[in-house]
């Protein structure tokens, strides 16, 4: 089993940044994972940085197995009081999640957590606790037991409360719209990803408001626990050209989706499985657009394409990006397990001094994109050299 995990956010119109936050850690050790959905006192950057310190402080604290009342004291005890309400302030939701073993969730403050197998909400047992000195905040610890294609959804009160006040949504959203709208949209797609409905949700919460426009912080976050969706992506011949027909043969036995990064490799792969290449002249935006190649998924343009994805996965928001970069972004983020095969052989064409100062070497640039990917999207990465 895997979990996949990802989110999506909305920050309160006029901001400049999100005052809520979201971090994840994973250990490879027992399969664990801890995500942590917190929300700032307010908006824009003092809220982003109170949501901030709690998902890191979270994090830390219940990585290190210190007890959850005491350490969501401490958290409290450390954020700034608020002048006007004399409160220190921020939500807090945490999933300790052990893939083979029990799930515990933490929440102070937030909406309260969806747990959903196939169409169906399955009700939690849980216990309501409060910290020395914080009376009037009330920590509820649930634990559950999680399944292939379950779900857990947690967020902001800015989705439920989306609309609040509006002739439509008068109460806003509420917790029961936010529910049968995952509902709805699972069951007319069952494997839909965790990045995808966390989108669905925002996007659908942003449209409950009169004018579409957010009228508070919002942030969803799905956990899916599914078997692992695996790719593979193949770049740069390898270092000893009687490696070939291994290397095409990797290709074309692998069990999950199938992408080649790269001219050379693509002839590679075309020479050895005796596969045509149909390979376009256009361009995408400013990069060449991707090739076809029977059975395999995606064929793109090589160092350039590679160097773009990385920028795309670090910035988060490519929506508007239309090249074979976000194609490849999109197919990266919709895996869960990726093997990268790096050839080794030099490409010639890389040493032209004329080409953009900031090109990257392959083998730096899968380093990267590999980086970013396990610490960012939580995925599985595997790096093999040939």
């Amino acid at each position: 089993m895997f979990v996949d995990i990802d989110f999506a956010q909305e920050k309160k119109f006029g901001e400049e940044i999100c005052g809520d936050s979201f971090a994840v850690k994973q250990f490879q050790e027992g399969h664990r994972r801890i995500a942590v959905l917190s929300d700032g006192l307010g908006s824009g950057v003092k809220a982003n940085i109170l949501s901030c310190m709690t998902a890191e402080m979270a994090i830390r604290f219940i990585a290190n197995e210190m007890d959850i009342i005491e350490s969501i004291k401490i958290i409290m005890d450390v954020l700034p009081v608020c002048e006007v309400r004399k409160i220190s302030y921020s939500t807090l939701t945490v999933v300790d999640t052990q893939l083979y073993g029990e799930t515990r969730i933490i929440e102070m403050g937030n909406p309260q957590f969806i747990h959903l197998r196939g169409g169906d909400i399955i009700p939690s047992e849980s216990r309501l606790y409060t910290a020395a000195g914080w009376q009037n905040r009330t920590i509820r610890i649930s634990k559950v037991n999680v399944e292939p294609e379950d779900r857990l959804i947690i967020f902001s009160d800015g989705v439920t409360q989306a609309g609040l006040g509006s002739k439509n949504l008068p109460m806003g959203w509420r917790d029961k719209g936010c529910q049968d709208f995952i509902m709805s949209l699972v069951a007319k797609n069952p494997f839909i990803s965790a990045g995808r409905l966390s989108e669905e949700v925002i996007l659908k919460a942003r449209h409950c408001e009169p004018d579409a426009r957010a009228h508070d912080d919002m942030t969803c976050s799905v956990l899916y626990y599914r078997h692992p969706r695996r790719t593979v992506v193949m770049t740069g011949p390898p270092f000893h050209p009687e490696q070939d027909p291994d290397y095409a043969q990797k290709l074309i036995q692998y069990n999950g989706k199938k992408v080649i990064c790269g001219g050379t490799t693509a002839n590679i792969i075309s020479r050895e499985l005796n596969l045509s290449v149909k390979t376009s002249i256009k361009r995408q935006g400013d990069l060449p657009a991707a090739s076809e190649m029977p059975g395999i998924d995606l064929v793109t343009e090589g160092i350039l394409t590679l160097t773009r994805t990385y920028q795309l996965l670090k910035e988060r928001d490519n929506c508007q990006d239309e090249t074979a970069a976000a194609d490849l972004v999109k197919l990266l983020k919709e895996s869960d397990v990726i093997d990268f095969y790096v050839g080794t052989r030099i490409n010639e064409a890389h040493q032209d001094p004329s080409l953009p100062r900031e090109l990257e070497i392959r083998r730096n640039i899968i380093k990267k994109i590999k980086a970013i990917l396990e610490e960012k999207y939580v995925k599985e990465i595997h790096l093999f050299y040939i």
